[in-house]
């Protein structure tokens, strides 16, 4: 309760010159989710799987006033991949006096290689870490969420990269929809 209320307060008291930023990565599987979807009565959709399951990941942050999504991708899940959407973040607000960043405990934030990247060029990045297993406190998690039901879910590509060309171009549509609000 109380790591909540710590981000809640942040968000009420954000000053004009930081942004806050809730963060979050996602899993993109060649083989497709598997769930509900619509069809005539007595009609079945074959959902067909490419065989080898292929992966790519990405990391977000859902800026909190913009409804912005900043994306970085990567081969693997790894602190690199966490690194580089701190690098993007900075890119992103060079502006920015401070850069909140709400996150899970996931290890990658926590680890050795993002603790030498904070210490050598994240100065203006202060991480806030969610209490354990409390995914409704991270609006990102919705937007992963629709991510899935719009793209990933019984989707028929059978290359990871044109999958990840409808990922990013949902995202892109996602991101002009946030921007005309």
């Amino acid at each position: 309760a109380r790591r909540r209320a710590a981000i809640r307060r942040l968000a009420e008291r954000l000053r004009p010159d930081e942004e806050l930023l809730y963060e979050d990565e996602v899993d993109i599987h060649l083989n497709p989710k598997i769930g509900c979807d619509w069809m005539p009565r007595g009609v079945q959709r074959e959902v067909v799987t490419p065989g080898k399951n292929r992966k790519a990941y990405l990391a977000g942050a859902l800026n909190a006033r913009s409804g912005r999504l900043h994306v970085v991708e990567g081969r693997r899940k790894h602190a690199g991949l966490f690194v580089d959407l701190l690098e993007e973040l900075l890119r992103r607000y060079p502006a920015a006096r401070r850069i909140h960043v709400v996150l899970d405990n996931y290890g990658i934030h926590k680890g050795r290689q993002a603790q030498a990247w904070l210490r050598d060029r994240g100065a203006r990045v202060r991480l806030h870490f969610l209490p354990p297993y409390s995914p409704n406190e991270n609006p990102i998690e919705r937007v992963w969420q629709d991510l899935h039901t719009n793209v990933t879910r019984n989707h028929t590509r059978r290359a990871l990269a044109w999958l990840l060309r409808d990922v990013h171009r949902w995202l892109r549509r996602r991101n002009a929809v946030a921007a005309a609000c």
